[in-house]
């Protein structure tokens, strides 16, 4: 089944608004509002997108919406439009753009029906590296190991190598052994999506993503890596009896929870789009700015895994012209 390439232009404009629609609570310490505007953008610019989308991969279930939750319709599409899964973060950093903090974007993932997996809300394990050290990580390895075989198909001493891992207690010993090894360590807050991502570009700077964090999260920086010829292994990792029992909901047996899940598990085929727009200031993408008149500049990032195509996009929108952006901003008393 093959997509029309053209999406990729129409998943980038819903990212767009997701992120102007929520980089205006920038700093303000509103998180839930900073996340229901983009949330809000996100689901009013996909009216306009001519697919018949399911949401696999969301903020929640039906009873929490009126969050984008999975095994929802969206799309414009008719009987006649492909059918695609999409897995949306609509803003993968909440706490980022409440503090004013870098790294936070609006993303999404779309693949045909069935080819992107359906993950359970709960912890995966992952390791993530670009297109150079594809095929050299093990995830079951250890920590040692991996970095020696990273740092080998990168042609860097070990000392050299950056490896990115979220700031949470549950990674202390990981770090130490990072620090025994003997790489860098560049720590995160939040955005585990925008982390794995890094990976995949050098001028990031970042070689390597390990630790624990949101199963969704996963498949969605699954899916940018396979666009980029890069790599992604993750494990399940419930901490929980309650993730446990939210896995076996789904249909996930106890085997399959402690199975490796591949690049291709995660994310199945070729016909893979990505995209992303930054809403406050990163590594690999600039954030939302605002001028004067009504202005305002976005910085993304489009992919296709079939083509293997990047594309950077700078955009500058007139917001007085724009509908959506209109009536949100009325929604949210900032005109």
């Amino acid at each position: 089944m093959i997509l029309d390439r053209n999406l990729s232009l129409s998943l980038v404009r819903v990212t767009e608004i997701a992120a102007l629609s929520s980089a205006k609570f920038m700093g303000r310490g509103d998180k839930n509002g900073a996340d229901q505007a983009a949330v809000d953008g996100m689901r009013e610019a996909f009216e306009l997108v001519n697919v018949r989308g399911t949401v696999v991969i969301g903020e929640g279930e039906l009873d929490e919406a009126p969050m984008l939750y999975i095994g929802e319709q969206i799309g414009a599409g008719t009987i006649d439009d492909i059918e695609v899964d999409i897995a949306v973060d609509p803003l993968d950093g909440t706490s980022l753009v409440s503090k004013g903090l870098p790294n936070a974007i609006s993303v999404i993932a779309m693949a045909p029906r069935g080819c992107l997996l359906y993950a359970p809300d709960t912890y995966m394990k992952k390791i993530a590296v670009g297109p150079k050290a594809a095929g050299e990580i093990d995830i079951e390895a250890p920590i040692e190991d991996n970095l020696k075989a990273v740092a080998k198909a990168l042609n860097k001493d070990i000392s050299d190598l950056t490896v990115i891992i979220q700031d949470r207690p549950r990674h202390y010993q990981m770090i130490q052994e990072v620090r025994r090894v003997g790489a860098r360590i560049k720590l995160f807050g939040e955005g585990d999506v925008a982390a794995a991502i890094a990976t995949g570009f050098e001028d990031t700077g970042v070689d390597v993503l390990m630790g624990i964090g949101g199963a969704p999260e996963g498949v969605i920086a699954a899916a940018a890596l396979k666009c980029m010829g890069g790599e992604m292994q993750g494990i399940l990792y419930p901490m929980s009896d309650e993730e446990v029992e939210r896995c076996h909901q789904l249909g996930w047996s106890d085997e399959d929870i402690k199975k490796v899940l591949t690049l291709e598990d995660l994310v199945k085929g070729e016909e893979v789009f990505f995209a992303a727009t930054g809403i406050t200031d990163g590594d690999l993408l600039k954030g939302v700015v605002y001028y004067g008149n009504n202005y305002a500049k976005t910085h993304s990032v489009v992919m296709r895994a079939k083509t293997g195509t990047i594309r950077f996009i700078e955009a500058r929108h007139k917001l007085d012209k724009n509908d959506i952006l209109i009536r949100l901003m009325k929604k949210y008393g900032q005109v």
